[in-house]
Parts: structure tokens; C-alpha cells; sequence
């Protein structure tokens, strides 16, 4: 290092503090007044957005960055402690193996953690090689590198694979006919350019940092708002003080908070720091109320009541796609039941009859599991700002449309006044499907100060108020006949979703195992806590954790095989062949079991899910400067949909997709889907089959890419043709069809016991899955793989937990809430049956959320299946487990 660059921090006139160090190979001084944390320097300062803000505890390493070569996570590192030296961020690495192994592998799926494994990987690659030449590291070496880093979408099998081809020298040159790394990736694709060369359009923009997302903006005059938020878990709000501090309420019309971490105002500043010292002056006068916060107790009704009338409980909000579709009473915290029986009084009538004749044919169990938190790694944020009346918003969400619209109609705006962005979304998984308060604040915010205003969570708000997963207990009977045939089912779900309503746990058990009785019935416990909100597969796993359990133990009872038994009872043609697939498997029939301190178990659990669909997805192609430019209102989180819609494209048209460019995330064009409910492909690749017929007959004939050049201005709308036999419903919910057919998943896993510890490290899933044609392997099996993670998370180590007393989150960071980590993820084989959606415009259907619904089940079975003890209770903590063995 020259001793220009090595020096130590400085005082300038007037007291400011200066250093100066080289950032990616350049000289930059900035001031440090305040001990400002690099990252916050780095970001706002230099610009250099792809270092991110995560947690800001050192748990997540997304801001990790190089310091004189050395990784660092630069949330914890003063910005005084960079002088003289010599920092990397990812910006710096675009032209490294490391950068360009991401992209080919497609190690990514939102994208918004990706920088800091790209800089964390560079530097472990490089000392690798250093000392060993290309030999790829093991499994567990790379998984020992990269532990401090997290992806909540699960995408670590790819990781492990681009770290592992980087190491062998497999991306030390830029593939043939690709553009010199470094280049943006933004804006028409030229022919040749880098993007045909990886799995996903977007890779190297997000392998590089240049990928910006809504907490990247940063236009001129831009302010920044927080949130105020009740201390208390149930309060009336008799009053706002400000003085002359502009203020935004927050507050719903009753004035009541029911829960710790409530909008109550919101404020803006210069910066974070200021609106912070804002927000401290404001003065809100509570009348503290008593508060229901024992989920046994509100079941009960000895706890004083969430909602006092039937006004106040219309304007509860859902925790599932359709929160209050099936109408349900109220006694006082508890709503319910809704239910989907079929022939409930014989269900139960069997139930009873077997309990005392029979007693060895009836399984019955109490289940529970534990809130499971979204926390996408980009939390919800929003910058909103009005130009001549038009009000534009950019939003971190997962359905531009339906927040455009939402908006317009809550601000009294004709819907084209309202424009909103969402060109890289961070992950959502459910939560940001809607009007959020960080929309309504920063919208607000920028109406009263007349400029661009942001709001974005911190980690702390997002674990407490971004959604979850509610928690819930679930009540089942099963009884079988003399043949061994499922012969009656009963469930009973209560849903802890908090101030949230809309449970649907029972009522997915309607649709697996034939069409044996069943009663089928749900609950809502409300409380005095944060609402709940639809989180990949909303009910289903939760329903899975229950019925495939029992399903397993019947089959122990009756002493058949497990798979063999589902099959049997199970008449769905698709899963039939996932069944004979896995039971095939020499993981099936592998070594099991043991007596010593390590065991190993195997298990099986399957799933069904409903086959959803926006039937008014429309795609507009437009010829522009011999590129065909694909746009549709959609957005893409990390599920690939620029690259599913550029791709479908131009193999409908025969063109090299190089002259096809994707356009998403902007609402002012045609309708699309929602990213939820696993509707996006098979709403998108249809109607984008449909635009490009409308093209090649705008063009008159066949070979469309002579055309092309000639066809300047050419534009057509295409829109979604209805399935061959139409849908099974004759009208649509909340702009969503139900298709014919359900999707279909199986899978097995093996677990290995810690008898001492009470560990359980699962080794290996296989997992099948039959939702018709995949229309892009590599990014569907990365879709399946981070399923099945989020699946280990949820059985293993999530958990949501609040003070009794005050109601206060306690899991509010991200090292008291466990998300799984590399270290975590076991071997994943992903298996598609590729038939059975026929009658399926493009033959295939959604697979994000049939992905990740039995995989609890099937863990808790293999960690039957090695120890004998059956956990009932989500997640199998170390302690749940060894004092079910009783050691």
C-alpha cells in the first residue's frame, strides 16, 4: 500500500473528521463525524449500493466487504476504522470467477443477499487456490466458509455449486460472445450480449451490485420517514403531539392500537438520524386497556376481547389468500368454526365407534407449531413521491398492479395517476401483497412535505410487524376399516394469527386421501399481537405437519409401508407415479436407525395444493429497433418471472432471446399476475404464447426475425386463453381462478440423531414434484431446493416468540430468530413427473408452494423413524427432543 493512501484519520476546519482509504482501486475521503458504520457510509455516501443492510448485527453478512483483503461485515465496522486502507465491495469483484460462477450456477434467487456471498466466496476462492491449485473444496468446506451468511429464499445448492466450479477454474473466462465483465446489464440486450449466457436475465446484474432495489433509491431532495409505533399491546390513542413537526396518523378509525409495534404516526427527516430525533419529539397519550395475550385463555373467552363490535371486526386483516370468504361467528376471541366437511356426523359417528371397538385402528394426536416468520432479507420499503398530480410509487412488492390499484382507490386517485415500480423486489414470500404501511406512510409523507419521501422497515419492525405464518393447534382423529382403508378423518385447527383472521389449516385436508367422511373445521384465536399474513402455501404445511404424521403412524399400525399406504389411499395418478419413484429410491431402503448416540432415520410425507391462476394475464409485444420488447405488469422476487416471460418469448417466435428484452414491474402496462399463490407461470407463459401468435400474424409469416428490422412500431396485446375444460369454479376470488387438478409433491428425507445433543441434521431430501411441464428447469429446481429449506426452518429451528406480559416481540433480530444458514441445507434432489396438466394452456402449472408443504412432515417422521418418539410439537427443539426420549 503507497503511504499516499495509508493514512490515518484526519481533522478538518471546523472540527469535521476526515479519512481516506481506496475503495475498489480509487482514493475517496468522506467525513466520519457521528462514528457512522461503514456500511451506512458506503451506501450513501459512495454510492455503492450492493453492499446491503440487513440485520445490522453481524448475523447475515449481506454488507460483507473486503478490508485490505480480509471479509468484514461492514454493518459493525466504524467507517473511522477504514482510514489508509484498502476496501472491495462487490462493485469492485464484477470481472471475478467468483462473480461470473454465481451467475452461470444461477446461486441466486432475489438477489438481494448475493453481494455479500460473491465477497465472502472471492476471498475463500482465492486463498483456496493460493494454496491448493484447482481442487474443488468439499461440501462441508464451503459450507464452513460461507456460515456466516444467510439467504432467506434457500438458495444454497446453487451456492455451493458456483463456489465449487470458481475453485476448479470453471469461470476464469467470460464465456464466448459475452460483453466484458463489468458491463451493465440494464436496458436492450444486444445480440451476443452477457445476458444469454446465464440462467436468469438479471444474474449478473445482481452478481455485480448494480441491481437496485427500493432501498437503493436515492433521488435529489429525498427524505426519509419512520414509523412510530405503540409500546402498548392495546390502547386507545387520545391524542397526537407534534407542536408545528409535520405529522402523518396511522391510526385505524377507532383510534385503538391492539398490538406492541402498531402505526400509530409517521414522521420525515434529512435522513434516518433526523426523522429518528423527529419522531422522539412526538408525544402520544395512551389510555393503556388490558390486553389478550394468552392464546389458551382467548380460546376461552376469559380474556377482555380484541375487537368490541362487528365494525371493528370487518376491518381485521386476513392471514390467508382469502381471509373472511366463509363466514364464521365470533364469541368474544374466538371466531369459527369455518368449515369444508364432507359428511361430518358419519366422520364422526366412525371416529366414536371405532374409538371403542376397534381402538388399534384409531390415530389421534394433538399438534402444534410455532409461528414462522416471513423476514424477506429486503424488508418492506417504499419511496413515493407527486409529480403534476400523478402519484409515483417504488415498491418492494409482490404485486405492482394490485398496489396501484389499492392506492388509487385509498388516496382518491383515478387509477392511471398512480404509477408504481417494483423493478427488483428482495424476497416476499406472501407479505408484500398489499397496501402496507410503509406505503400509506411514505405516500403521505411526500403529500405533506411536497417531496420524494422513503420508508424502510428495520429488521426489528419487519420481524415484528412484516407477517408471519400464524402458529396454531391442531386437533386430528383418523380411524381406518377392517381393510385398512381411511375410513373417517376429523380436524379441528385453531389459528394464532394474532389480530389477523382467515385460518385455513383443516379445510386442506378436503382434498387428499379419496373422499372418506371428514369433519374439517377452523379457528380463529385472536389476540393482542401483530397480524399474521399468507406465507407460501398459507395453511398447508401446517395442515401437512398433522395428517402426514398420522398417516405414518397408521401405517406403522397396521404394519405396511408408509409410501405404500399413501399410494394406496391416494388416487391421484400424478402422485401414483412420485409414489413408485420414491419408493424405488435406495434412500427409501437405506440403512436406518441405531442404538448408539448418532441415529439415523428416514421418512415420507406428501402433498397436494390447488392449481391457481389470474385469468385476465395479458403481455404486450412491441417491435422496437429490430428488439422484440415483452412487458406485462408483473414483477419478479426472485422466482425468475423477467426470465420465464423473455424466454417463452422467443421460443413462441424462433429468435435468439438476445432479441427479446423482458420489461416487468411497471404497473402502467397490461394486467398481470400477482407474485403469490403460484399463479405468476402459468398466468404469464400462456398469454405470452398468445401475444407472440398475434405478432408473427401482425408480421405475416414465419420467419419473424427477418422481419424484425422492418417492423419498427409493430404492437400487439395478448392475453390468457381459458383452459380446455374451463375452471373449476364458475366465477373468480380477489382476481384469482381455481384451475382443474391439483399439483402433487412427495418427499423423503434423512435425518441424523444427536441422542446427547438433541440435534437433528438432516442429510438428505429427495424431492418430487408433479405440476405439469417446467417451463425453466434450472430456475424451478432453485425455486423446489429453497423450498425445502424454508420447509428445515420451519420444522427445526423458527420459532416467533413474545413477551407474556407486555406482548413485545422478543424475536425481533436475526440471531434470536433462527433462519436456516448453508451450514443447514442437506443434499437436495429435485424430481419432476412432467405429465397431467394437459388441458393447461403451455401444460404446466405453479410449484412454489407444493414444494415446501410436506417437508416438515417428512422430517418429523424420519426423526420417528431413528428414534422412535413422535414430535408433536413445531419446531422439534433440541430440548422437545430429548425430553421425549427421556435422557
Amino acid at each position: 500500500m503507497t503511504a499516499s493512501v495509508a493514512q490515518a484519520a484526519t481533522t478538518h476546519g471546523g472540527g469535521v473528521r476526515l479519512v481516506e482509504f481506496e475503495v475498489n482501486g480509487a482514493r475517496r475521503t468522506v467525513d466520519v463525524d457521528g462514528d457512522p458504520a461503514a456500511v451506512d457510509v458506503l451506501r450513501d455516501r459512495l454510492d455503492l449500493t450492493g453492499t446491503k443492510l440487513v440485520c445490522a448485527g453481524g448475523v447475515c453478512g449481506a454488507c460483507t466487504i473486503q478490508v485490505d483483503g480480509e471479509p468484514r461485515v461492514s454493518c459493525l465496522t466504524p467507517a473511522a476504522r477504514l482510514a489508509g486502507r484498502r476496501v472491495t465491495t462487490v462493485e469492485g469483484l464484477s470481472g471475478h470467477p467468483v462473480a461470473r460462477a454465481f451467475a452461470a450456477e444461477d446461486a441466486l434467487q432475489c438477489g438481494y443477499c448475493t453481494p455479500g456471498f460473491v465477497v465472502e466466496a472471492a476471498a475463500f476462492v482465492d486463498r483456496r487456490r493460493a494454496l491448493h491449485g484447482t481442487v474443488r473444496p468439499e461440501r462441508e468446506q464451503i459450507a464452513e466458509a460461507l456460515a456466516g451468511h444467510l439467504c432467506r429464499c434457500g438458495a444454497y445448492e446453487g451456492i455451493f455449486r458456483a463456489v465449487a466450479a470458481a475453485c476448479a477454474g470453471d469461470h476464469d473466462t467470460a464465456p464466448p460472445g459475452t460483453a466484458p465483465p463489468g458491463t451493465a446489464a440494464a436496458g436492450p440486450a444486444p445480440i451476443g450480449s452477457r445476458q444469454a449466457a446465464v440462467p436468469r436475465v438479471e444474474a449478473p446484474e445482481k452478481t455485480d451490485g448494480s441491481a437496485r432495489y427500493t432501498t437503493d433509491l436515492h433521488p435529489e431532495g429525498l427524505l426519509e420517514g419512520v414509523i412510530i409505533r405503540s409500546p402498548h399491546a392495546h390502547a386507545h390513542v387520545r391524542s397526537l403531539e407534534a407542536g408545528d413537526l409535520p405529522l402523518v396518523p396511522l391510526l385505524p378509525p377507532d383510534g385503538v392500537v391492539r398490538y406492541v409495534g402498531q402505526p400509530v404516526a409517521a414522521v420525515a427527516g434529512t435522513d434516518r438520524a433526523a426523522a429518528r430525533a423527529a419522531a422522539a419529539r412526538v408525544t402520544v397519550d395512551y389510555e393503556v386497556l388490558p390486553a389478550a395475550l394468552d392464546a389458551r385463555l382467548a380460546r376461552t373467552g376469559e380474556d377482555p376481547p380484541v375487537y368490541e363490535d362487528k365494525a371493528s371486526r370487518k376491518r381485521a386483516p386476513g392471514s390467508g389468500e382469502t381471509p373472511q370468504l366463509v363466514p364464521a361467528r365470533w364469541r368474544g376471541n374466538l371466531r369459527g368454526p369455518s368449515a369444508m366437511s364432507k359428511r361430518p356426523a358419519v366422520a364422526v359417528r366412525r371416529i366414536q365407534e371405532a374409538r371403542t371397538q376397534y381402538p388399534e385402528r384409531v390415530v389421534e394426536g394433538v399438534f402444534t407449531t410455532a409461528a414462522q416468520t416471513h423476514t424477506p432479507l429486503e424488508p418492506h420499503a417504499c419511496l413515493a413521491h407527486w409529480s403534476d398530480g400523478t402519484l409515483h410509487l417504488q415498491v418492494s412488492t409482490q404485486s405492482v398492479k394490485r398496489v396501484a390499484e389499492l392506492a388509487a382507490e385509498r388516496f382518491g386517485l383515478p387509477p392511471e395517476r398512480v404509477v408504481a415500480r417494483a423493478v427488483h423486489v428482495g424476497g416476499g414470500f406472501g407479505c408484500k401483497m398489499g397496501l402496507t404501511s410503509d406505503v400509506v406512510a411514505a405516500v403521505e409523507l411526500s403529500r405533506l412535505h411536497g417531496a420524494p419521501v422513503r420508508v424502510v422497515l428495520d429488521r426489528d419492525e419487519e420481524l415484528t410487524d412484516g407477517g408471519y405464518r400464524p402458529g396454531s393447534r391442531i386437533r386430528l382423529a383418523m380411524a381406518v376399516d377392517a381393510a385398512g382403508d381411511l375410513s373417517a378423518l376429523a380436524m379441528d385447527a385453531d389459528s394464532d394469527g394474532g389480530v389477523s383472521v382467515g385460518g385455513s389449516v383443516a379445510a386442506l385436508a378436503r382434498f387428499m386421501y379419496g373422499k372418506a367422511p371428514r369433519r374439517l373445521r377452523d379457528f380463529d384465536t385472536v389476540t393482542h399481537q401483530p397480524p399474521g399474513a399468507p406465507f407460501r402455501g398459507p395453511g398447508g404445511p401446517t395442515m401437512c405437519w398433522a395428517l402426514e404424521q398420522a398417516v405414518d403412524e397408521m401405517a406403522r399400525r397396521l404394519g405396511q409401508d408408509p409410501i405404500a399406504l399413501r399410494r394406496r389411499w391416494d388416487g391421484n395418478p400424478k402422485r401414483h407415479a412420485l409414489y413408485d419413484r420414491a419408493a424405488a429410491l435406495p434412500l427409501w431402503s437405506g440403512r436406518r436407525g441405531g442404538t448408539g448416540r448418532f441415529r439415523r432415520g428416514v421418512g415420507v410425507a406428501a402433498a397436494n395444493w390447488l392449481y391457481l391462476l389470474d385469468p385476465v394475464t395479458e403481455v404486450e409485444l412491441a417491435v422496437e429497433d429490430g428488439i422484440v420488447v415483452a412487458r406485462c405488469a408483473v414483477q419478479d422476487m426472485g422466482t425468475g418471472s423477467r426470465t420465464v416471460l423473455r424466454r417463452a418469448v422467443a421460443d413462441a417466435l424462433g429468435l435468439h432471446e438476445a432479441r427479446v428484452r423482458a420489461e416487468i414491474g411497471h404497473s402502467d402496462t397490461v394486467h398481470g399476475p400477482t407474485s403469490g399463490g403460484s399463479r405468476t407461470t402459468p398466468s404469464l407463459v400462456p398469454a405470452a404464447a398468445d401475444a407472440a401468435a398475434r405478432l408473427r400474424e401482425a408480421l405475416g409469416g414465419s420467419d419473424v426475425a427477418a422481419r424484425l428490422d422492418a417492423a419498427h412500431g409493430v404492437r400487439v396485446t395478448g392475453r390468457r386463453p381459458r383452459d380446455h375444460r374451463g375452471f373449476a369454479l364458475p366465477f373468480t376470488l380477489g382476481g384469482v381462478a381455481i384451475g382443474r387438478g391439483f399439483t402433487g409433491s412427495v418427499q423423503v428425507a434423512e435425518v441424523e440423531v444427536d441422542t446427547r445433543l438433541g440435534r437433528i441434521r438432516p442429510l438428505r431430501v429427495w424431492s418430487g414434484i408433479a405440476a405439469g411441464r417446467i417451463h425453466e428447469d434450472r430456475l424451478a429446481r432453485s425455486q423446489c431446493e429453497g423450498a425445502v429449506v424454508q420447509g428445515i426452518g420451519y420444522a427445526l429451528y423458527e420459532e416467533r416468540r413474545a413477551d407474556p406480559v407486555t406482548g413485545r416481540v422478543l424475536t425481533d433480530n436475526l440471531e434470536d430468530y433462527r433462519i436456516p444458514g448453508i451450514g443447514d441445507t442437506p443434499e437436495i434432489t429435485v424430481h419432476f413427473h412432467q405429465e397431467g396438466f394437459g388441458h393447461v394452456p403451455g401444460g404446466g402449472v405453479g410449484l412454489g408452494e407444493i414444494a415446501t408443504l410436506p417437508t416438515a412432515a417428512c422430517l418429523a417422521n424420519a426423526v420417528h423413524d431413528a428414534t422412535g418418539w413422535r414430535p408433536y410439537d413445531m419446531p422439534i427443539r433440541p430440548d422437545r427432543l430429548l425430553e421425549g426420549l427421556g435422557t
